[in-house]
């Protein structure tokens, strides 16, 4: 049954946990009856009268039709993955407006997708979400997948977290979720210090979403309020405990009362006396080479692993124009699209090449560029750089050194070639609409403002130079007549 506690799922983590001898660990680091069944209540009276007014909240709570509510569950968990939910909000009601249902989504293409997500990143998540609804109309009548565990096996990109969301809000099953926010709510109430990288540690808090999921109302409660209050009160940096509805089941909460004032308000059989809470062996502690640190209080939980150093590439890119007009945004701009994998998979851009020391890369890329479309050599010598921009990814940061190129309009056609190497000319409404990269739209912006800044000085230059010529032929005109 769809409503039907999916028990292979959950009891998967509680399993997985008891092998790596998380059971053995004190009870500080897991929730007893008592303690489930007040934070449940706290929990749910606090989220009643604080939750924000989301869209995505609106659309599950309106709609009687499942199918629907999982769809609209569905669109707003991917798009808020790695997403601030601000950013999210716009995109979110323009996609429902254009794809109200997972059969109007099936109905797109691929590349229509992109373009509605342009500009919200990790762009792989549209694609998956538009196999997934692709496969629910062709493979699955049309029903998305009613438990947490066909979710993950069945729809691409689904994966555990998302699965849970899905289950627990559309079909009311009572499974846990796990993303960042719930991680750090959790962390702190049971002090768990170990590192978040370790997988017997997300298997535990994974045990303990669980624990609290349990309720007549899952959705609400192990989704969207512990979420909240982790969005919203128990915040990474400056937490805000005194407004926490839950604070006396926080044993990083109480610990920190009582350095503070000498006493420990704290429930029933808790040790909050040593720096390390349970047994020597406990690998869920803060580990001994990270002792705690009394400044920061609650937010000594959790320990992440040290960010690893980004690495910089450089690129060299080509905005290449063409048109009759010399004024920038009255001319046509080639545009390539990108490989069906790896980075930014099949978004368009500006031609470029990495840049390396061992050769000149703007050149390379020029001679390229003039090969495929025929141009004249002579345009190579009208390349202009116009600055360098910077754009950081999670693992990577780019910085592109720009340039532009302006060739005549009978340069290039949209020959056969051009389309088999996936490149085309646009007008530039045209690419403000297409599925273009944040970074190469910043790219662009500083084309236009560069563009105008050149034609200007250039305009004063011509100016200047007229008024020099009409002053020394006025002194030439006075002097014959004398």
């Amino acid at each position: 049954m769809g409503c039907a506690i999916d028990i292979v799922f959950i009891m998967a983590a509680k399993i997985r946990s008891s092998k790596h001898g998380t059971t053995r660990s004190r009870k500080n680091h897991i929730f007893n009856d008592s303690e489930v069944s007040s934070i449940q209540k706290f929990l749910l009276n606090w989220y009643d009268s604080k939750k924000r007014d989301l869209p995505w909240r609106k659309l599950a709570l309106s709609s009687e039709d499942p199918n629907l509510k999982a769809y609209a569950v569905w669109v707003s968990e991917v798009m808020l993955q790695q997403t601030q939910v601000v950013t999210v909000t716009e995109y979110y009601q323009r996609w429902m407006k254009r794809w109200p249902t997972v059969q109007d989504l099936a109905q797109a293409s691929c590349e229509e997708v992109r373009e509605m997500w342009a500009g919200l990143g990790y762009y792989r998540r549209a694609e998956r979400l538009w196999e997934g609804a692709c496969k629910v109309v062709n493979e699955l009548k049309g029903e998305i997948p009613r438990t947490a565990s066909k979710l993950t096996s069945e729809l691409p990109g689904v994966g555990q977290y998302t699965a849970g969301a899905i289950a627990s809000i559309a079909f009311g099953q009572p499974v846990g979720v796990l993303d960042g926010n719930v991680m750090r709510v959790l962390c702190r109430m049971r002090s768990i210090g170990a590192s978040l990288s370790k997988s017997l540690v997300t298997e535990h808090l994974w045990s303990l979403a669980h624990r609290i999921a349990d309720s007549n109302r899952p959705g609400d409660l192990n989704q969207q309020s512990l979420m909240e209050l982790g969005a919203c009160v128990c915040l990474p940096r400056g937490p805000t405990c005194n407004t926490c509805p839950v604070k006396e089941f926080c044993t990083a909460h109480l610990r920190t009362v009582s350095s503070g004032l000498g006493q420990a308000l704290k429930p029933e059989g808790t040790d909050l006396s040593n720096d390390v809470l349970c047994i020597e062996e406990c690998q869920l502690c803060l580990p001994k080479s990270e002792r705690y640190d009394q400044s920061l209080g609650v937010m000594n939980y959790p320990r992440k692993p040290p960010k690893r150093k980004p690495k910089v590439e450089e690129y060299a890119v080509a905005i290449v124009t063409r048109g009759k007009s010399e004024t920038f945004s009255d001319r046509e701009l080639l545009i390539v699209q990108r490989a069906d994998n790896g980075l930014l998979a099949g978004m368009w851009e500006f031609p470029s090449k990495l840049v390396t020391s061992s050769d000149n890369v703007v050149q390379s890329l020029l001679q390229e560029i003039c090969q495929v479309h025929e141009f004249d050599q002579k345009t190579l010598a009208k390349a202009e750089h116009l600055g360098e921009v910077t754009h950081f990814f999670s693992h990577v940061h780019h910085c592109y050194q720009v340039y532009h190129v302006p060739v005549t309009s009978d340069a290039s056609t949209v020959a056969q070639k051009e389309v088999q190497q996936h490149q085309k000319w646009v007008d530039q409404e045209t690419f403000s609409k297409s599925a273009v990269s944040t970074g190469m739209k910043k790219v662009y912006k500083l084309a236009i403002q560069s563009t105008k800044d050149i034609t200007a000085t250039r305009k004063r230059s011509s100016q200047a130079k007229e008024s020099s010529s009409k002053a020394k032929q006025r002194k030439l005109d006075t002097m014959w007549k004398k």
